[in-house]
Protein backbone atom coordinates (compact mmCIF):
# COMPACT_ATOMS: atom_id res chain seq x y z
CA UNK A 1 0.00 0.00 0.00
CA UNK A 2 1.44 3.50 -0.23
CA UNK A 3 0.36 7.01 0.51
CA UNK A 4 -0.56 9.66 -1.70
CA UNK A 5 3.33 10.42 -2.16
CA UNK A 6 3.68 6.98 -4.08
CA UNK A 7 6.19 5.57 -0.61
CA UNK A 8 4.87 2.68 0.62
CA UNK A 9 3.20 2.38 3.64
CA UNK A 10 3.33 -0.89 5.88
CA UNK A 11 0.61 -1.53 8.20
CA UNK A 12 2.49 -3.65 11.06
CA UNK A 13 0.67 -5.04 14.10
CA UNK A 14 1.41 -1.67 16.22
CA UNK A 15 -0.19 0.21 13.51
CA UNK A 16 -3.55 -2.20 13.28
CA UNK A 17 -3.65 -1.74 17.31
CA UNK A 18 -3.67 2.12 17.02
CA UNK A 19 -6.62 1.93 13.88
CA UNK A 20 -8.63 0.00 16.19
CA UNK A 21 -7.70 2.28 19.16
CA UNK A 22 -8.98 5.46 16.86
CA UNK A 23 -11.97 3.49 15.70
CA UNK A 24 -13.19 2.90 19.37
CA UNK A 25 -12.74 6.79 20.37
CA UNK A 26 -14.50 7.37 17.24
CA UNK A 27 -17.57 4.89 17.80
CA UNK A 28 -18.05 6.02 21.22
CA UNK A 29 -16.98 9.58 21.60
CA UNK A 30 -14.21 9.59 24.32
CA UNK A 31 -11.05 10.93 24.66
CA UNK A 32 -8.39 8.36 23.77
CA UNK A 33 -4.67 8.62 24.82
CA UNK A 34 -1.82 7.40 22.68
CA UNK A 35 1.93 7.72 23.94
CA UNK A 36 5.25 6.31 22.95
CA UNK A 37 8.88 7.25 22.40
CA UNK A 38 10.06 9.42 19.64
CA UNK A 39 10.18 7.64 16.08
CA UNK A 40 8.00 4.54 16.75
CA UNK A 41 5.48 5.55 14.08
CA UNK A 42 3.01 7.58 15.75
CA UNK A 43 2.36 10.54 13.39
CA UNK A 44 3.00 8.35 10.45
CA UNK A 45 0.57 6.35 11.65
CA UNK A 46 -2.13 9.21 12.93
CA UNK A 47 -1.29 10.77 8.75
CA UNK A 48 -2.24 7.72 7.16
CA UNK A 49 -5.26 6.76 9.78
CA UNK A 50 -6.86 10.37 8.59
CA UNK A 51 -5.91 10.03 5.16
CA UNK A 52 -3.89 13.42 5.56
CA UNK A 53 -1.46 12.97 2.65
CA UNK A 54 -4.90 12.84 0.37
CA UNK A 55 -6.06 15.82 2.66
CA UNK A 56 -3.28 18.12 2.06
CA UNK A 57 -3.13 17.25 -1.70
CA UNK A 58 -6.29 18.99 -2.94
CA UNK A 59 -6.82 22.26 -3.51
CA UNK A 60 -8.97 24.10 -1.06
CA UNK A 61 -10.13 27.24 -3.54
CA UNK A 62 -11.33 24.64 -5.62
CA UNK A 63 -15.39 24.30 -6.52
CA UNK A 64 -14.80 20.76 -7.51
CA UNK A 65 -12.53 17.67 -6.85
CA UNK A 66 -11.27 14.79 -7.95
CA UNK A 67 -13.22 12.33 -5.69
CA UNK A 68 -16.69 11.38 -4.67
CA UNK A 69 -18.83 11.71 -1.51
CA UNK A 70 -18.13 7.99 -0.67
CA UNK A 71 -14.32 8.68 -1.31
CA UNK A 72 -14.05 12.08 0.45
CA UNK A 73 -10.34 12.62 1.44
CA UNK A 74 -10.01 12.43 5.52
CA UNK A 75 -12.71 10.39 6.02
CA UNK A 76 -14.31 12.29 8.24
CA UNK A 77 -11.00 12.59 10.71
CA UNK A 78 -8.82 15.81 11.48
CA UNK A 79 -5.10 15.73 12.09
CA UNK A 80 -4.14 18.94 14.21
CA UNK A 81 -0.42 19.12 14.99
CA UNK A 82 0.44 21.30 18.17
CA UNK A 83 2.89 24.04 17.25
CA UNK A 84 5.50 24.78 19.77
CA UNK A 85 3.96 28.61 20.75
CA UNK A 86 0.52 27.95 21.38
CA UNK A 87 -2.67 29.58 22.79
CA UNK A 88 -6.09 28.25 23.63
CA UNK A 89 -7.34 30.88 20.58
CA UNK A 90 -4.69 30.12 17.97
CA UNK A 91 -5.72 26.31 19.33
CA UNK A 92 -9.41 26.74 19.00
CA UNK A 93 -9.10 28.97 15.65
CA UNK A 94 -6.57 26.19 13.66
CA UNK A 95 -9.12 23.60 14.59
CA UNK A 96 -12.07 25.10 13.32
CA UNK A 97 -10.27 26.53 9.91
CA UNK A 98 -9.59 22.12 9.77
CA UNK A 99 -13.31 21.28 10.51
CA UNK A 100 -14.11 23.95 7.48
CA UNK A 101 -11.62 22.41 5.37
CA UNK A 102 -13.30 18.92 6.03
CA UNK A 103 -16.87 20.31 5.01
CA UNK A 104 -15.42 22.09 1.83
CA UNK A 105 -14.07 18.39 1.31
CA UNK A 106 -17.92 17.79 0.94
CA UNK A 107 -18.96 20.24 -0.60
CA UNK A 108 -16.62 19.62 -3.13
CA UNK A 109 -17.82 16.40 -3.84
CA UNK A 110 -21.22 17.18 -4.03
CA UNK A 111 -20.75 19.59 -6.89
CA UNK A 112 -18.15 16.74 -8.27
CA UNK A 113 -20.77 13.69 -8.31
CA UNK A 114 -23.69 16.47 -9.55
CA UNK A 115 -21.39 17.97 -12.71
CA UNK A 116 -21.98 15.11 -15.05
CA UNK A 117 -25.66 15.13 -14.70
CA UNK A 118 -25.97 18.94 -14.92
CA UNK A 119 -23.75 18.90 -18.29
CA UNK A 120 -25.89 16.68 -19.96
CA UNK A 121 -28.89 17.92 -19.09
CA UNK A 122 -27.40 21.78 -20.51
CA UNK A 123 -26.43 19.69 -23.65
CA UNK A 124 -30.08 18.13 -24.51
CA UNK A 125 -30.95 22.22 -23.94
CA UNK A 126 -28.75 23.17 -26.51
CA UNK A 127 -30.26 20.53 -28.74
CA UNK A 128 -33.78 21.51 -28.05
CA UNK A 129 -32.72 25.06 -28.94
CA UNK A 130 -30.98 23.77 -32.62
CA UNK A 131 -34.24 21.52 -33.29
CA UNK A 132 -36.51 24.54 -32.40
CA UNK A 133 -35.04 26.60 -35.11
CA UNK A 134 -34.96 24.20 -37.22
CA UNK A 135 -37.74 21.53 -37.46
CA UNK A 136 -40.41 23.57 -34.89
CA UNK A 137 -43.41 24.38 -36.59
CA UNK A 138 -44.04 27.76 -35.08
CA UNK A 139 -47.89 27.85 -36.17
CA UNK A 140 -48.17 24.71 -33.42
CA UNK A 141 -47.25 27.23 -29.92
CA UNK A 142 -44.38 26.64 -27.86
CA UNK A 143 -42.05 24.18 -28.03
CA UNK A 144 -42.66 21.39 -25.05
CA UNK A 145 -39.66 19.51 -25.64
CA UNK A 146 -37.99 23.10 -25.07
CA UNK A 147 -39.76 23.29 -21.70
CA UNK A 148 -38.92 20.31 -20.02
CA UNK A 149 -35.59 20.73 -21.36
CA UNK A 150 -35.50 23.93 -19.77
CA UNK A 151 -36.70 22.57 -16.57
CA UNK A 152 -34.56 19.36 -16.27
CA UNK A 153 -31.32 22.12 -16.44
CA UNK A 154 -33.09 24.18 -13.49
CA UNK A 155 -34.38 20.97 -11.64
CA UNK A 156 -30.59 19.32 -11.61
CA UNK A 157 -28.77 22.88 -10.84
CA UNK A 158 -31.42 23.39 -7.70
CA UNK A 159 -30.87 19.56 -7.06
CA UNK A 160 -27.26 20.10 -6.10
CA UNK A 161 -27.78 23.47 -4.64
CA UNK A 162 -30.36 21.71 -2.34
CA UNK A 163 -27.35 18.86 -1.56
CA UNK A 164 -24.72 21.62 -1.31
CA UNK A 165 -26.68 23.68 1.73
CA UNK A 166 -27.47 20.59 3.46
CA UNK A 167 -24.36 18.60 3.69
CA UNK A 168 -22.64 18.78 7.25
CA UNK A 169 -19.37 18.63 8.87
CA UNK A 170 -18.26 15.11 8.42
CA UNK A 171 -15.80 15.60 11.03
CA UNK A 172 -16.32 12.59 13.89
CA UNK A 173 -12.77 12.23 15.08
CA UNK A 174 -10.20 15.07 16.28
CA UNK A 175 -6.52 13.49 16.18
CA UNK A 176 -4.38 15.70 18.10
CA UNK A 177 -0.67 15.52 17.74
CA UNK A 178 2.44 16.54 19.74
CA UNK A 179 -0.04 17.32 22.63
CA UNK A 180 3.69 17.55 25.48
CA UNK A 181 3.62 20.93 23.66
CA UNK A 182 0.04 22.35 25.00
CA UNK A 183 -0.06 24.11 27.65
CA UNK A 184 -3.06 23.69 30.73
CA UNK A 185 -5.16 26.12 28.99
CA UNK A 186 -4.74 24.82 25.63
CA UNK A 187 -5.77 21.30 26.93
CA UNK A 188 -9.13 22.95 28.20
CA UNK A 189 -9.69 24.60 25.31
CA UNK A 190 -9.28 20.89 23.86
CA UNK A 191 -12.05 19.89 26.77
CA UNK A 192 -14.11 22.61 25.97
CA UNK A 193 -13.94 21.54 21.83
CA UNK A 194 -14.71 17.78 23.00
CA UNK A 195 -17.55 18.75 25.10
CA UNK A 196 -18.69 21.56 22.48
CA UNK A 197 -18.89 19.38 19.22
CA UNK A 198 -19.65 15.85 20.51
CA UNK A 199 -16.72 13.94 18.59
CA UNK A 200 -14.10 11.95 19.44
CA UNK A 201 -10.68 13.06 20.50
CA UNK A 202 -7.37 10.92 20.58
CA UNK A 203 -4.90 12.89 22.01
CA UNK A 204 -0.91 11.65 20.65
CA UNK A 205 2.32 12.86 22.51
CA UNK A 206 5.37 10.90 24.43
CA UNK A 207 5.75 8.58 27.51
CA UNK A 208 4.94 10.33 30.33
CA UNK A 209 1.84 12.40 28.94
CA UNK A 210 -0.41 10.29 30.85
CA UNK A 211 0.59 11.04 33.86
CA UNK A 212 0.99 14.50 33.32
CA UNK A 213 -3.12 14.67 32.19
CA UNK A 214 -3.78 12.76 35.27
CA UNK A 215 -3.25 15.94 37.73
CA UNK A 216 -6.01 18.02 35.30
CA UNK A 217 -9.13 15.80 36.53
CA UNK A 218 -11.82 17.34 34.27
CA UNK A 219 -9.76 16.57 31.46
CA UNK A 220 -8.66 12.95 33.06
CA UNK A 221 -12.03 11.86 33.81
CA UNK A 222 -12.87 11.71 30.52
CA UNK A 223 -10.18 9.51 28.79
CA UNK A 224 -11.85 6.30 28.13
CA UNK A 225 -9.05 4.33 26.67
CA UNK A 226 -5.00 4.24 26.60
CA UNK A 227 -2.97 3.22 24.03
CA UNK A 228 0.82 2.52 24.28
CA UNK A 229 2.28 2.76 20.92
CA UNK A 230 5.12 0.33 21.28
CA UNK A 231 8.53 -0.57 19.03
CA UNK A 232 8.25 -2.79 16.46
CA UNK A 233 9.42 -6.53 17.80
CA UNK A 234 12.12 -8.38 16.16
CA UNK A 235 9.80 -10.56 13.79
CA UNK A 236 8.24 -7.27 12.86
CA UNK A 237 11.57 -5.96 11.60
CA UNK A 238 12.79 -8.81 9.68
CA UNK A 239 8.91 -9.12 7.81
CA UNK A 240 10.00 -5.36 7.28
CA UNK A 241 12.78 -6.04 6.09
CA UNK A 242 11.78 -8.42 3.70
CA UNK A 243 10.08 -5.87 1.28
CA UNK A 244 10.35 -2.01 2.69
CA UNK A 245 13.13 0.39 1.76
CA UNK A 246 13.39 3.78 2.96
CA UNK A 247 12.46 6.28 0.28
CA UNK A 248 14.80 6.99 -2.39
CA UNK A 249 17.33 4.50 -1.31
CA UNK A 250 18.81 1.62 -3.19
CA UNK A 251 19.36 -1.44 -1.38
CA UNK A 252 20.15 -4.84 -2.28
CA UNK A 253 17.20 -7.14 -2.53
CA UNK A 254 18.64 -9.97 -0.26
CA UNK A 255 18.78 -8.01 2.68
CA UNK A 256 17.98 -10.64 4.70
CA UNK A 257 20.52 -12.85 3.35
CA UNK A 258 23.17 -12.18 6.02
CA UNK A 259 21.66 -13.26 9.35
CA UNK A 260 24.42 -11.30 11.36
CA UNK A 261 23.69 -8.31 9.94
CA UNK A 262 20.17 -8.35 10.38
CA UNK A 263 20.49 -9.23 14.08
CA UNK A 264 22.84 -6.31 14.16
CA UNK A 265 19.95 -4.12 12.68
CA UNK A 266 17.72 -5.04 15.29
CA UNK A 267 19.57 -4.85 18.34
CA UNK A 268 20.82 -1.30 17.09
CA UNK A 269 17.26 0.08 16.22
CA UNK A 270 15.50 -1.40 18.45
CA UNK A 271 11.99 -1.70 16.87
CA UNK A 272 12.26 2.11 16.36
CA UNK A 273 11.17 3.03 12.75
CA UNK A 274 12.72 6.15 12.40
CA UNK A 275 16.10 4.82 13.52
CA UNK A 276 15.72 1.71 11.21
CA UNK A 277 14.93 4.51 8.51
CA UNK A 278 18.08 6.33 9.31
CA UNK A 279 19.94 3.33 9.92
CA UNK A 280 19.62 1.82 6.15
CA UNK A 281 19.67 5.04 4.61
CA UNK A 282 23.71 5.32 5.96
CA UNK A 283 24.39 1.58 4.72
CA UNK A 284 22.98 2.32 1.63
CA UNK A 285 25.51 5.22 1.30
CA UNK A 286 28.49 3.10 2.89
CA UNK A 287 28.02 0.23 0.27
CA UNK A 288 27.88 2.76 -2.67
CA UNK A 289 31.03 4.58 -1.47
CA UNK A 290 32.70 1.44 -1.05
CA UNK A 291 31.69 -0.38 -3.90
CA UNK A 292 29.91 -3.26 -1.94
CA UNK A 293 27.06 -5.04 -3.01
CA UNK A 294 26.40 -7.22 -0.05
CA UNK A 295 25.11 -5.82 3.54
CA UNK A 296 27.34 -7.29 6.41
CA UNK A 297 27.71 -6.83 10.03
CA UNK A 298 30.77 -4.66 9.64
CA UNK A 299 28.76 -2.09 7.21
CA UNK A 300 26.11 -2.16 9.49
CA UNK A 301 28.44 -1.13 12.63
CA UNK A 302 30.13 1.41 10.43
CA UNK A 303 27.21 2.86 9.27
CA UNK A 304 25.90 3.27 12.90
CA UNK A 305 29.54 5.20 13.64
CA UNK A 306 28.01 8.01 11.95
CA UNK A 307 24.53 8.39 13.42
CA UNK A 308 23.77 9.57 16.42
CA UNK A 309 21.64 7.13 18.44
CA UNK A 310 22.83 6.60 22.14
CA UNK A 311 23.89 3.38 23.60
CA UNK A 312 22.66 0.55 21.85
Amino acid sequence: MTDATGVAFVETREYRRFREFCDACRRDRYIGLCYGPAGVGKTLSARRYADWDRVEATNPYADFGDFRSDDVPGNGCVLYTATVVNSPRQIEDDIARLFRRMHQLVRQAIRTEAEPGIAAAQRRLEEERDHLLIDHDWFSGPSERLRRAKAAVSETILDRADRDRGARNPTDLLLVDEVDWVKTSGLEQLRAIFDGCGLGLVLIGMPGLERRLARYAQLYSRIGFVHEFRPLGAPEVRALLAGWRPPGVALPEDLLADAEAVATIIRITGGNFRLLNRLLTQVARILALNGLATVTREVVEAAREVLVIGAT
